[in-house]
C-alpha cells in the first residue's frame, strides 16, 4: 500500500537491478494512521470542557489583578463601598433571599438505600421439556398451538432455570384466586423479607407504600396485604397500581419520588410483580400464546429515601425520570391487550405492530431524555444534522447519538429477544450493553415490570458498578408506554444480599444460540 513515501522503482542498465529513488507527491492517507474515533472522542472532550476552559483565563486574569492591588488600592476600594452602603446592602439582602428560596425550592434528592430480587424455589423451574409436556397434558392446546409454543419457547432467549407458579405445575393446573394470592405472597413478601435484613429498617419506620402488578388486582388490595402482613403503620401512604403493564416499575418509582419530594425525611418502598396463575391463556390464538412463553415468577422490592444521613449508605440517587404514553394513538393502545377469543377465554394478544410502536415510543421518550443526559457535543452533531437536513439536503441520515457517553450501563427490560435485538441496533451499543437483560432474560425470563431490577443485580453482581456511573433503565408497556429511569452510583456498588445472581453469576455469560 502506498504510504506516500518514497517508491523504489527498478531501472535498466547494468545487471545489477540497480534502483533509483521516486518521490510520490500524493498525501499521506490519514485514515490509515489516524482512527477517527479518537478524532471524536477529542471533540466530544473539548465541547465538554468548553465552559470550563474558557473561565480559567477569566480567573487567571481576576487573580493577577488581585495580586497586583496593594495598601492604596484596597484602601480606595473600601472607601468606595462606604459611600455605597446602600447599594452593597440591597444586593447583599438580593443574594441571601435568591439562596434561601433556591434551597426552600429545589427537588429533594431520592436515594435509592438497597433493593431486592425475589427468587423463586427450585422446584417451581420449568424447563422446556416439563413446560410442553405439561402444555399437552392439558389437553387445551391443538397441534398446531403446541408446535407454535415450541417454536417461540427455542427462539426466544430463555433458559432451561425459568420459573412458573405452583398452580401451573399441577395437571390439570389449578389457576384459582387462592393460588394467585398465595403466588402474590411469595413474591412480594420473599422480595420484602430480604430488602427488610439487608437493611435493617424496620417496617414500621415505612412512610410511603407504591405496589405495581397489572393483571391480578384483588381485593383487599396487594398493598393492603403487604401493610397487614408487617403491620404498617396507620397514616401509610399507600397505592396500587394496576393494568400499566412491564414500564410500570418505572412508573412507581416516579410516583415514590413525587411523594418523598412532599413528605420530609421519609422511607419509601416500591414492590414491581406480575401475576401468572389465573393469566395463563389456555386457547388456540397464536397472537394470545407468546405470553405464555415468555413470562416468569418475579417481583422485586425497592428501598427509597430522601433523608440525608442515607446518602451515606445508599446505593445510587435518582437523576432523571421520562415517561412516554402513546396511548391516543389506537394501534398503540391495542397493540398489547387483553381480552377473551373466540371461544370466551381470556389472554393478553400480542399485536404484530408491537415492534413498529415500541420503536415509535422509543423515539420520543429518547427525544425528550437526550438534551438531559447527552453531553453537548452529541447535541451539537445532533442539532447540525437536523438542520442540514431540513434545509440543504433531505436524504441525509438523521445523527443518532452516541449515548454510550451518557450512561455506563444499560437494563433494558427483558421482554424478548426481539425487543432487546432492535435497541441494541437501533441505539448503537455493543454485546456487552445489552448483556444484563439477554442474560436476565435466559435465566428469569420476563418477569415484567421487575426485569430491569435483576438486571441491575447482574451488573453489581459482575463488579461493574463503579463510583460515578449512570444506569438507563428503560422499560416497554402496554398502554402503550415507554419510560426511562437513570440512576447515578454513588459509591463502587457491591452485590446485595441474597443477590439472585449469587450462585450462578461464575456461569455467566452464556453463548446463546442464534
Amino acid at each position: 500500500m502506498d504510504r506516500g513515501g518514497p517508491t523504489p522503482v527498478p531501472t535498466s542498465g547494468s545487471g545489477t537491478g540497480a534502483l533509483r529513488i521516486q518521490h510520490s507527491t500524493r498525501l499521506p492517507d490519514f485514515l490509515q494512521s489516524v482512527n477517527l474515533k479518537y478524532v471524536k472522542l477529542g471533540y466530544h472532550y473539548l465541547i465538554s470542557n468548553l465552559l470550563t476552559l474558557c473561565i480559567v483565563p477569566l480567573i487567571a486574569v481576576t487573580l493577577i489583578e488581585v495580586s497586583q492591588m496593594n495598601l492604596d488600592d484596597v484602601r480606595h476600594l473600601w472607601f468606595h463601598l462606604q459611600y455605597n452602603l446602600v447599594s452593597v446592602i440591597i444586593c447583599s439582602t438580593v443574594m441571601v433571599f435568591g439562596l434561601t428560596v433556591y434551597t426552600m425550592t429545589r427537588p429533594r434528592p431520592v436515594y435509592l438505600v438497597d433493593y431486592s430480587c425475589y427468587r423463586p424455589a427450585d422446584d417451581l423451574k420449568a424447563p422446556f421439556h416439563r413446560f410442553m409436556e405439561h402444555s399437552r397434558l392439558t389437553g387445551d392446546f391443538d397441534d398446531s398451538s403446541l408446535e407454535f409454543q415450541r417454536k417461540i419457547l427455542e427462539r426466544s432467549g430463555l433458559g432451561e432455570e425459568t420459573y412458573v407458579p405452583e398452580a401451573m405445575h399441577c395437571i390439570p393446573p389449578t389457576p384459582s384466586m387462592a393460588a394467585a394470592r398465595e403466588e402474590a405472597e411469595q413474591v412480594m413478601f420473599g422480595a420484602l423479607d430480604k430488602l427488610f435484613a439487608s437493611t435493617n429498617v424496620k417496617p414500621k419506620d415505612i412512610g410511603i407504600l407504591v405496589v405495581n402488578c397489572s393483571l391480578f388486582n384483588p381485593t383487599p388490595s396487594l398493598s393492603a396485604m403487604i401493610v397487614n402482613k408487617y403491620k404498617l403503620r396507620g397514616n401509610i401512604r399507600s397505592f396500587n397500581l394496576g393494568g400499566m403493564g412491564c414500564s410500570a416499575g418505572v412508573i412507581a418509582v416516579d410516583l415514590a419520588k413525587d411523594m418523598l419530594q412532599v413528605h420530609r425525611n421519609t422511607l419509601a418502598v416500591v414492590v414491581s410483580t406480575e401475576n401468572i396463575t389465573q393469566n395463563w391463556y389456555f386457547g388456540n390464538k397464536k397472537s394470545m400464546l407468546i405470553p405464555n412463553c415468555l413470562f416468569r415468577v418475579g417481583g422485586s422490592a425497592v428501598l427509597l429515601s430522601n433523608k440525608s444521613a442515607d446518602r451515606r449508605r445508599a446505593k445510587y440517587r435518582l437523576i432523571h425520570i421520562v415517561r412516554t404514553h402513546r396511548g391516543a394513538d389506537d394501534k398503540a393502545f391495542r397493540c398489547v391487550y387483553q381480552e377473551q377469543d373466540d371461544v370466551g377465554k381470556t389472554g393478553v394478544s400480542l399485536s404484530k405492530d408491537l415492534m413498529a410502536i415500541a420503536g415509535g415510543a422509543l423515539k420520543t421518550n429518547i427525544t425528550t431524555l437526550g438534551p438531559l443526559v447527552l453531553p453537548i457535543s452529541e447535541q451539537l452533531l445532533f442539532f447540525a444534522t437536523l438542520l442540514v437536513k431540513k434545509f440543504f439536503n433531505g436524504n441525509v441520515k438523521p445523527y443518532i447519538p452516541d449515548f454510550k457517553l451518557a450512561f455506563d450501563h444499560f437494563c433494558i427490560h427483558a421482554g424478548g429477544r426481539a425487543v432487546i435485538d432492535e435497541l441494541e441496533k437501533n441505539l448503537q451499543l455493543l454485546p456487552i450493553h445489552v448483556e444484563a437483560s439477554r442474560m436476565t432474560l435466559h435465566r428469569f425470563g420476563n418477569t415484567s415490570s421487575s426485569s430491569i431490577w435483576y438486571e441491575l443485580a447482574y451488573t453489581e453482581a459482575k463488579g461493574r458498578m463503579h463510583k460515578g456511573n449512570r444506569v438507563w433503565q428503560i422499560a416497554f408497556g402496554s398502554g402503550f408506554k415507554c419510560n426511562s429511569a437513570v440512576w447515578e452510583a454513588l459509591r463502587n456498588v457491591r452485590p446485595s444480599q441474597s443477590s439472585p445472581w449469587e450462585d450462578c453469576i461464575d456461569n455467566y455469560p452464556v453463548k446463546l444460540v442464534a
